[in-house]
């Protein structure tokens, strides 16, 4: 099976195909040249078993109306602890509701059901989802990111969305979640590595092989945390180096080819 972190610039979409022909598929950001809703038809996939939603603003969900024309998304996982009204009210407070927005919106009113039955057959694959609540731990879109811990195999990767310092250290309150994330060897940085949303006490828990950035050129500071992760990683080989942190702005889409 195949797990790819694709080069999608400031943005976020991972896809997992499996052996048997079985997709999980985390966000659907883009950029010209890498669209989900061109990549996966391009290799034959019109069908994703499981769709994640890790966060809820642009930049995870621009491609969403492309992606619902030309794939048959089966079930989404999502924080639901956030309604579609509430979810509208907060983004009409940044400005009218994007295309793509009123995609996620539809969908959520629509995926009202329970999970797939008979359930998709992933071999050799496991998944836990963690998240903080709407309402009652925050009130912004980011420290509800849904959290995925994804187990292929020897790898164990987390896809944090883009959840910030304060909503780490709420989650970090969990023992499952500290459980799960004490196995974690390849990390997605959180917030595309900015500095909002690195969390020094995860490393407490967690000695990651390498650290991954999914992100656009740096233009700010807040970009510039590549040693501080560095820091944290074991590191891995890549390309005859030793490297300690990838990001998609430097190194293109990633794949991990499992066994």
């Amino acid at each position: 099976m195949k797990l790819t972190i694709h080069n999608v610039g400031h943005g976020l979409c991972v896809s997992l195909i499996h052996h048997n022909g079985k997709v999980m598929l985390w966000d659907c950001g883009h950029q010209d040249g890498c669209r989900p809703s061109e990549f996966l038809p391009s290799q034959g996939i019109f069908e994703v078993d499981y769709f994640f939603v890790s966060n809820y603003d642009e930049d995870h969900i621009s491609d969403l109306p492309n992606l619902r024309d030309k794939v048959k998304l089966r079930s989404m996982y999502r924080n639901k602890s956030i309604s579609v009204e509430q979810l509208r009210a907060l983004k009409r407070q940044t400005g009218p509701i994007s295309s793509a927005m009123e995609s996620m919106l539809a969908m959520i009113g629509s995926y009202t059901g329970g999970a797939l039955n008979p359930a998709p057959e992933f071999p050799d694959v496991r998944f836990e989802t963690f998240n903080n609540s709407y309402g009652i731990d925050f009130s912004d879109t980011n420290n509800i990111s849904l959290v995925t811990f994804l187990e292929c195999g020897a790898n164990k990767f987390i896809i944090p969305g883009d959840l910030e310092k304060d909503g780490w250290e709420v989650l970090l309150r969990s023992e499952s979640f500290v459980s799960e994330l004490e196995g974690v060897n390849i990390f997605i940085a959180s917030h595309h590595g900015r500095e909002n949303g690195y969390c020094r006490e995860v490393f407490d828990v967690c000695s990651p092989k390498v650290v991954i950035f999914s992100d656009s050129n740096i233009q700010h500071a807040t970009q510039e945390m590549a040693q501080t992760y560095a820091n944290h990683a074991q590191g891995i080989s890549f390309n005859g180096t030793t490297r300690y942190v990838l990001s998609t702005r430097n190194d293109g889409s990633l794949t991990w080819t499992i066994s």
